[in-house]
């Protein structure tokens, strides 16, 4: 009997979820140099407490701790994970300004322009390849992803309303992204230590709920300067697009003693928190790209039809473009989303068979040349947008002596904002600044969007 108990308990044993927890800081202040020691005093006590944590450097920033000879900082730093965070952050004009009027291939290389200089000086002075980028502020534009790539930056590690996939990691534009976490994405306020329980709960609110999910992550960002300052230093000379020169920059306000003391203990005692669950993993984001899975993986080409043809999204681990590849009989690999939407343009209901094999074997063609998807296939003199063509491949039977054209429903776009100004908001921002076009091409490249799925 006590054998058959002992059986019994064990089957119901649920295997332990994984909860990956990421703290992150931003740490973008060059202007105040206390901000210096509030980065490297936050590097120190968080290494004392055996927790790791990803830095992500503003390039200036690098650049000044070097001048300004604080090797000091950049060695507690450095035991740490270090990321990029933008060439200088606030001067303007910042990523979304200057890509907006630009599309997907030419913004990619006016980031890389712009940006790679600042991921160079990371590497030179830090000794790594970031692991990660984040936007400044709300400043965001899917060309970045292929900037990013050819830099070798193979993760987006932010918070964000832009983009995102059911609030935890997700692929996009060929880059791991954590992003748009919301009620994933938490913290502890600096001002008021008798709230630290109302973080605490909160943070164990959602490692419950993602031990239901099957495991995920979480995480937290702060910057060094808000635990010396009480306002960014960027609003102080850069708000709503104001330029300051930089040799004129002005400080932030700063905090008195004990309100910098207090914010150091929250943030501590919020740490000791979260290790202290059971469960829950601290990682960096350079360990989490190892935890998450592969994005390439083989496809089911009947699962990939059904689902075209009940409408365009992404299936389980594949996305849209994944799906699609496998319709058209490719093997599975990444391949950036369309760069322009194009209407179809082709009169009558029907395609015969012989000019329809002709316009796929067209399209793969394009793919493999271009290792992106296209925005419209050519059928003769006539075309058919990249929906309509994948709704009509996956409806197509592959014998009959004419294929019916069928119209494609895009469901992924619903996961990409679509308030253009709500989206950018930011003090840095002009006031009425709106971008339209990046979230449209943030609709495009959803075609690779797809949830991170744990090894």
């Amino acid at each position: 009997m006590r054998i058959v108990s002992l059986l019994l308990a064990l089957a119901m044993v649920v295997p332990a979820a994984d909860i990956y927890y990421l703290l992150w800081f931003d740490t973008e202040d060059w202007v105040e140099p206390r901000s210096d020691d509030a980065a490297m005093r936050i590097a120190l006590d968080l290494e004392k407490m055996g927790v790791r944590a990803t830095f992500k450097v503003v390039g200036e920033k690098a650049r000044v701790l070097e001048q300004r000879g604080r090797a000091d900082v950049i060695r507690a730093l450095s035991r740490h994970d270090i990321g990029y965070h933008a060439e200088n952050h606030s001067i303007p004009p910042p990523p979304a300004m200057y890509m907006k009027h630009l599309g997907m291939l030419e913004g990619a290389q006016e980031f890389e322009r712009r940006e790679g200089q600042g991921v160079r000086d990371i590497e030179r002075i830090f000794g790594v390849t970031p692991s990660c980028y984040g936007q400044p502020g709300s400043s965001w534009g899917p060309q970045s992803t292929i900037a990013l790539r050819n830099l070798g930056v193979p993760m987006y590690v932010d918070e964000g309303t832009q983009v995102g996939f059911e609030n935890q990691p997700f692929w996009f534009g060929g880059i791991l992204h954590v992003f748009k976490l919301e009620r994933f994405n938490m913290r502890a306020e600096l001002e008021d230590e008798s709230k630290i329980a109302l973080a605490t709960a909160k943070f164990d609110a959602a490692v419950t709920e993602l031990e239901k999910r099957g495991g995920g992550a979480i995480h937290t960002y702060y910057h060094p300067t808000e635990f010396i300052a009480t306002e960014f230093w960027d609003a102080v000379n850069y708000s709503h697009g104001r330029y300051t020169p930089p040799a004129e920059a002005r400080s932030p306000n700063l905090r008195t003693k004990e309100s910098s003391e207090r914010a150091h203990r929250i943030l501590l005692k919020f740490m000791e928190h979260v290790k202290s669950k059971p469960g829950v993993r601290i990682v960096t984001a350079r360990q989490l790209m190892q935890i998450y899975a592969s994005p390439v993986a083989p496809v089911d080409r009947v699962a990939a039809r059904a689902q075209l043809r009940r409408s365009i999204d992404s299936m389980g681990p594949h996305s849209a473009a994944d799906l699609l590849l496998a319709v058209l009989g490719m093997t599975p690999r990444y391949v950036d989303g369309p760069t322009q939407r194009k209407a179809s343009q082709l009169a009558g209901s029907s395609i015969a068979r012989e000019l329809f094999e002709r316009g796929k074997r067209d399209a793969i063609g394009y793919i493999d040349r271009h290792k992106r998807l296209p925005s419209h296939v050519w059928f003769g003199s006539q075309f058919l947008s990249l929906a309509d063509l994948a709704a009509t491949a996956a409806h197509d039977d592959g014998a009959s002596a004419q294929v019916a054209v069928k119209r494609g429903e895009l469901a992924f776009e619903r996961r990409v904002a679509s308030d253009p100004r709500a989206a950018f908001s930011w003090a840095i921002h002009p006031e009425t600044f709106e971008a339209p076009e990046l979230l449209e091409l943030g609709r495009l490249q959803a075609w690779t969007l797809k949830p991170a799925r744990l090894r």
